[in-house]
């Protein structure tokens, strides 16, 4: 296969996102989408056509209220699409640039990766389904039988809430049809524990999951991406619950009224949901300035690649941490596991860390010039938008439409660019005949 072959997905990818948001603001703008009379406005049915593709959350109206059962059902329609179709893009998309390398090169990556093989292509799509559908029916089934039996709703009622919230969570979307999101349930285990394990499950990517489906009970085997992975989560989901816990601890407005096991539960949700998901057990909007900051980073770093995660990843920021670890150390070699990282792994993961912060920053400087609201909440709503989080202080459905314009572009960049960008990066590198005289400019 040539390289130019394999290039051709990478922009198959975006124009799919597009036509498939179009689709959906078509279907939103009818008037059977709409709760009350007549259609939604052009800028309501795109905005939240993009967010739901995008799998991000962000609204400027109550899901719940506004739109239709028609509505909310292809609301959910669009970020299943979105989800399914990501993890397996993505996937897919990384198996086909194994394909364009040398075969000694690839049997290589795959006995030091345990990633997939080259021939696994075609069942791709059907292990992500089938993960896909176990892990929101599991999930369904444990939020219908709580809502029915602890809070006394109707069957269907609950069946359907259920339903919504489980695919909501495993594709990391952050829809919810409660105004509040789930802050009404701040205090139930027994909602938010399987929350949360669907939003782990669904942000961790499918090269993780496939890696433990086969090696669970041989960690030593994992592949690198694995362990980091497993390691990075692991240490941003306790590290931010235990921050969010030191900042929160006594805030009225947010974990002060709650008893210890409470405030245990809603840090611990809020640190998971933060990294991408945008649910929310507590007002976002009445968390300390510090808090805020928490997010900002968590927010950016995301989830695990190839999944329904969004942000630079955690993969790329532990390559950059193992990084900056080697240089401090003064090594020659990045290392992890006893493996080396690879240079171009290294130069992936900084130029997806500057692009990513160059969006940021232009994302902020264009909505800061169109409204007068506070530059942290500003911050926050655009690193939630690039980051497809959907997480937000409150200020959306305030913000011009022009602004509105510019989030649904962060959100359409992050979650389609990330892929275009790594994929166009391996395939596009080669090596030169020939290399210039070395110099060493100054740094720092």
């Amino acid at each position: 296969m040539r390289i130019r072959e394999v290039q051709h997905p990478a922009r198959i990818v975006p124009a799919a996102f597009l036509i498939t948001i179009l689709i959906g603001t078509a279907l939103l703008m009818l008037p059977a989408a709409h709760a009350e009379a007549g259609g939604a406005p052009w800028i309501v049915a795109l905005f939240t056509a993009v967010s739901a593709v995008c799998v991000t959350g962000l609204v400027i109206v109550d899901t719940g209220t506004y739109w239709s059962p028609f509505g909310q059902v292809v609301i959910m329609a669009l970020f299943q699409i979105g989800g399914f179709g990501m993890m397996t893009a993505a996937t897919l998309l990384g198996l086909m640039v194994n394909r364009s390398l040398r075969l000694r090169t690839k049997l290589t990556a795959q006995v030091e990766t345990h990633s997939l093989g080259v021939g696994d292509v075609t069942s791709v799509a059907k292990l992500v389904l089938i993960v896909t559908i176990i892990a929101e029916s599991i999930v369904a089934v444990f939020l219908t039988t709580r809502l029915h039996a602890a809070y006394d709703l109707p069957l269907t009622e609950a069946a359907w809430s259920g339903v919504f919230h489980a695919v909501s969570a495993f594709n990391n979307a952050g829809f919810s049809i409660h105004e509040d999101s789930l802050v009404r349930y701040a205090s139930d285990a027994f909602i938010l524990v399987p929350v949360m394990l669907a939003i782990i499950v669904g942000g961790l990517g499918f090269p993780v999951l496939h890696d433990l489906r086969n090696r669970l009970r041989d960690p030593h085997h994992w592949s690198v991406h694995t362990k980091l992975t497993l390691l990075g989560s692991g240490v941003l989901l306790a590290g931010g619950a235990a921050i969010l816990l030191f900042f929160e601890w006594s805030n009225p407005l947010t974990l002060g009224p709650l008893t210890v096991a409470e405030k245990l539960l809603s840090a611990t949700f809020a640190s998971v949901s933060a990294r991408t998901a945008g649910f929310n057990a507590i007002d976002i909007g009445a968390l300390t300035h510090e808090s805020w900051g928490l997010h900002y980073f968590l927010m950016f770093i995301g989830g695990g690649s190839a999944g329904t995660a969004g942000g630079v990843k955690v993969g790329t920021a532990m390559i950059l941490i193992l990084l900056v670890v080697a240089e401090i150390r003064g090594r020659s070699d990045t290392e992890a596991f006893g493996r080396r990282i690879s240079i171009s792994a290294q130069r992936q993961a900084i130029t997806v860390l500057v692009l990513g912060s160059t969006m940021v920053v232009l994302g902020t400087l264009v909505i800061l010039r169109q409204t007068d609201i506070p530059s942290d909440q500003v911050i926050f709503e655009v690193i939630s938008a690039f980051a497809t989080v959907g997480l937000s202080t409150g200020i959306t459905a305030d913000l011009p439409e022009a602004a509105q314009l510019m989030l649904a572009l962060l959100m359409y960049v992050g979650r389609v660019g990330t892929i275009t960008l790594a994929a166009s990066l391996a395939l596009g590198e080669h090596r030169m005949p020939y290399r210039y005289p070395e110099e060493h400019p100054i740094v720092g």
